[in-house]
Order: C-alpha cells, then sequence, then structure tokens
C-alpha cells in the first residue's frame, strides 16, 4: 500500500527519521509528541518543510488519525497506547518506523535480534562488508535508524540491522535475507508481560523468511536451538562447544564454517581482538551470516582481529591512581552484567542499578559472590533496594548506596577500589530512572570518570 498520509507518534530519533522518509517519498506527515516543540529542542531541525504538519504538546493524538493511511509508532509506545487501538478499529495501519523503512529500502537485508550481543555482532558483521568493499548501513535499535540510512539506498547495497523485541511488536512485511538470534534470557517482562510472548516476539524476525533465506540460531541456547522446529528457511547454526551439523563452530582452537564433515577455517579464537566468552559467540553469529552472505573467509579473519569492540560495552574508559574503569552501560540486563563480571579478572567494585523492568537479580547476585572479584557494591536507581536484598541472600555483605547522586556513587566506589583493581559500572537496568537512555548514561559516566582526581596518599 501506498502511504500518502502518515500520523508519526513519538518524537525521538526513529520517528524524526520517519518523518523525513515519508516527506521524502512524496507522503504528508503529521508529526505528534506530548513534548513541546521547547522541550524536543533541536530534535526536530529539518522538519520545518512543505508537507509535514506538527503536533507537539498533544494529549490526544487518536483524534488526528482520520485521512490516515497509516500511524507509525515509536518502538517505546505499545500497542495498547488508546491511538493505536484507536487506529486498528478504523482501519488505519499501525506500523513501526522499522516496519516502514524496510517497504522503503533496497539490498540485501541482514537483521539480529536476541537479549545481549546485538550490537556488538551488528557492528562487527557490518565492518566484516566495509572490509570487503561493500556498501553497508548498520542500523536500527543500534542508534541510527533503518528510515534514515533508506533514503539513498541504491541496488546492491547491504543492510545490518539491529532489532528489538519492541521494534517487532509492530512488522508485517519485514523480511531479512539472512537473520539471526543470538540467544534469550529474561528481560522486558515489564512490557511484555511473560517470557513466552517475549520469545514470541523474538521470532518474529524469521517469520517472513523462506526458501533460500537464513536463519541463523544459537545451538548452545536451549530456548533458540528449539526454534529451528518453526522455522520455513534454512538454517545455519553457530556454537562454542559442539560441532554443528551446519553453520559455525570451534575445533581445537579455530572457527569453522561449514558441515562437520566439510569446513573451512575462519580464524584462530587466540586471534580475536576482543575478549571474552561472549564475544567469541558474537563472533561466532556474525562469521555464520557474513559465510553465508559470501564474504570471503580471509576478510573475516582480518576483521576479527582488529575489530576492538563497540562504545559503552565493558568499555576501557580510564586508569586514575592504579585503578581501571570500565564502562558497561551496554549492560541493560542480567545476562549482560553476568558477562561483564565473568571478564573481570582483578578485584572489582561494581555500580549497578537503574530503571525496574521487574527482573529477577538472583542469577546476576550469584556471579557476583561466585567470581571472587567483585570486592563491593554501590547501588543506584529504583532498583537498589531490590538488588540489595537478594545480594544479601546470596551471601554478599560490602554494599553500599548511591541513591540517584551518580557522581557521588562514582566518586564512592573509586574510594572502595583498591590499587590494580577496576571499577565497572554494568548496571543490568535500564536507565530511564535517571536517564534518557544506556548512550547517555555511559557518555555521563566517561565524563565523570575522565574528570576525577587521583587518590590522595
Amino acid at each position: 500500500m501506498q502511504i500518502r498520509k502518515a500520523l508519526v507518534l513519538g518524537m525521538a530519533r526513529s520517528g524524526v527519521a520517519a518523518a523525513k522518509l515519508l516527506v521524502s517519498r512524496g507522503a504528508e506527515a503529521y508529526i505528534c509528541d506530548r513534548k513541546t516543540k521547547e522541550e524536543l529542542g533541536d530534535a526536530l531541525d529539518g522538519l520545518n518543510v512543505q508537507g509535514v504538519s506538527w503536533h507537539l504538546g498533544e494529549e490526544h493524538p487518536e483524534r488526528l488519525l482520520e485521512g490516515m493511511d497509516a500511524l507509525i509508532i515509536s518502538p517505546g509506545i505499545p500497542l495498547t497506547n488508546p491511538a493505536a487501538i484507536k487506529a486498528k478499529e478504523m482501519g488505519v495501519e499501525v506500523m513501526g518506523e522499522l516496519e516502514y523503512a524496510y517497504r522503503e529500502s533496497t539490498g540485501l537485508l541482514m537483521a539480529v535480534t536476541g537479549t545481549n550481543g546485538k550490537t556488538t555482532t551488528c557492528t562487527l558483521l557490518g565492518e566484516m562488508f566495509k572490509n570487503a568493499g561493500k556498501r553497508v548501513s548498520v542500523v536500527g535499535n543500534i542508534g541510527a535508524p533503518f528510515a534514515a540510512a533508506a533514503m539513498d539506498m541504491k541496488a546492491g547495497d547491504s543492510t545490518v540491522c539491529e532489532v528489538s523485541s519492541f521494534q517487532l511488536e509492530t512488522i508485517r512485511e519485514f523480511h531479512p535475507a539472512i537473520s539471526a538470534i543470538l540467544n534469550i534470557s529474561e528481560d522486558h517482562l515489564n512490557r511484555h508481560g511473560t517470557m513466552e510472548n517475549y520469545i514470541a516476539l523474538k521470532e518474529r524476525i524469521f517469520e517472513n523468511q523462506s526458501g533460500g533465506d537464513t536463519v541463523v540460531l544459537n545451538w548452545d541456547d536451549p530456548i533458540t536451538r528449539d526454534m529451528a522446529e518453526r522455522v520455513k528457511c534454512k538454517v545455519a547454526w553457530f556454537s562454542s562447544r559442539e560441532t554443528v551439523s551446519f553453520g559455525a563452530f570451534v575445533v581445537d582452537g579455530t572457527i569453522m564454517f561449514g558441515t562437520k564433515h566439510n569446513a573451512r577455517p575462519v580464524c584462530r579464537v587466540e586471534e580475536i581482538f576482543i575478549p571474552g566468552e561472549h564475544n567469541l559467540r558474537n563472533a561466532l553469529a556474525a562469521s555464520a551470516m557474513a559465510m553465508t552472505a559470501g564474504i570471503p573467509a580471509p576478510v573475516i579473519r582480518h576483521t576479527l582481529r582488529t575489530f576492538k569492540g563497540v562504545e559503552h560495552r565493558i568499555e576501557f574508559t580510564r586508569e586514575l591512581s592504579g585503578v581501571k574503569f570500565f564502562n558497561d552501560s551496554k549492560g541493560t540486563n542480567v545476562d549482560s552484567s553476568i558477562q561483564a563480571v565473568k571478564a573481570m579478572k582483578a578485584p572489582t567494585v561494581m555500580i549497578l542499578g537503574g530503571y525496574d523492568k521487574h527482573t529477577d537479580f538472583m542469577p546476576l547476585c550469584r556471579e557476583i559472590v561466585a567470581s571472587g572479584w567483585i570486592r563491593g557494591a554501590v547501588l543506584i536507581g529504583d532498583t537498589a533496594a531490590q538488588i540489595e536484598r537478594q545480594l544479601r541472600e546470596a551471601g554478599f555483605e560490602q554494599i553500599v548506596h548511591g541513591g540517584y547522586d551518580f557522581p557521588q556513587a562514582i566518586q564512592t566506589a573509586f574510594r572502595m577500589a583498591e590499587e590494580g583493581g577496576n571499577v565497572l559500572f554494568s548496571p543490568s537496568c535500564a536507565s530511564f530512572d535517571m536517564f534518557h537512555d544506556y548512550e547517555e548514561r555511559g557518555r555521563e559516566f566517561k565524563r565523570i570518570v575522565k574528570d576525577l582526581e587521583p587518590k590522595m596518599d
């Protein structure tokens, strides 16, 4: 269906990009947000043009739906929103920016979802394509909206798209040629209600795939392994533990791609620049996708040897007075923070806590105790009391509260840390109690750390 007139609800990055794409395709865009123009600031730069109608500070966007072909909603807006409900009743198609951008895009589309590792895997895969001389866009939940890239895509371009469960709620035609589901662990239950709903949403990434399409699944995760029963396309596995029937796996310290009896070497595990078992799995997933797309093994090997990781993911920030600071603001759930704890190999003070997503922190608390390297915890934000309770239940007692004073929490962790040790900021929570998003939170962490003064003897 050709969209001639659409209401875009939510003026974050994806909404702005969707509105610009609509205008570039000759459609009318009605932009709507509860925030006023003053509150949005310069976010709407470039939208004061013919074809755009502004409705800011609007509390009842449903009144604007008459005559619309589509309602394009931000990923942060659930389908239970009154405007989404009203649109469906009126026969107005409800979609997200991801779905709309897909319909206006061209070229090879690869999409990655999962609870953890999406950003690293997508960035790594994008680097493999760049190093192969391909024109590629890395977009989606990673920060750059798909719609922004779709505006000047050409046939022969490639797109790597990071996809969240929120975005998958509103797809209809979205159809990657190659998709991947990296892993599944508890997350976003405050939005999706149950693990069953969360898993079903993740599976939507392959619902339109068939025939010659490929989905890459994690053999080592029982939930993703089980998904193969519901797939209508080819399956390529990745595993760091076993030799799989087809896909990317490890034999005698070397990543291989192919079948059990006919596989080619890709890269030695010890050559992968980014450390940790979780990054080996990310490398396997990206390699499986790249090999499926025809990227040569030498290019993949070079990329794995040189790729230095992504911002906000166990990112070394600074060493001061013998203490190393690590920014893991991307650690927005329990499993992600568990991987960060496992990466610590020196006495570490951990800062954690944030927005409440109705999470059980006990698996992380047990890992903190079992690791032996976490010597103190500074708790912040809405979840501080719950985390303290579960830490004490797990037998961990070295706890300090930082409240909502982020600079003071970092200063406290620095004072607690010993020379030769670490401060790890891995909140295990979303940022919305104190920050706009995990990126703002991570940037603020790095800014504060860089302004710290050395310890006085």
